[in-house]
């Protein structure tokens, strides 16, 4: 079992930027990847960063070029620095841990959550 704790959160104005934090308390080695994700009010959850076995990154249209997602393993946590914050990227934001693993010749895809970390962005 992993357990995930966000942290980073909070207002700012357009144009500024935050670092949230994501701390495991189980290794980053079990689990494949590390994902970030938002939730905005009256929207669905949406896919914003994911750091992947080997150092891949990948990001949304949405945040590219602004949002940098990296991870320090000794630490067990990953990061999400945000700049250039725009007043759509206010939103809770949520760290995803996902393990992919198999049952016989099944692949199970496990998603572990955090509880959320609320960012605000308003001038």
């Amino acid at each position: 079992q992993v357990q995930l704790v966000e942290s980073g959160g909070g207002s700012v104005q357009p144009g500024g930027s935050l670092r949230l934090s994501c701390v495991a308390s189980g290794s980053l080695f079990d689990l494949n990847a590390m994902d970030w994700y938002r939730q905005a009010p009256g929207k669905q959850r949406e896919f914003v960063a994911e750091f992947s076995d080997g150092g891949r990154t990948s990001y949304a249209d949405s945040v590219k070029g602004r949002f940098a997602i990296s991870r320090d393993s000794a630490e067990n946590t990953v990061y999400l620095q945000m700049n250039s914050l725009k007043p759509e990227d206010t939103a809770v934001y949520y760290c995803n841990g996902v393990r992919i693993s198999t049952v016989g010749s099944r692949i199970v895809r496990s998603d572990y959550w955090g509880q959320g970390t609320q960012v605000t962005v308003s001038s």
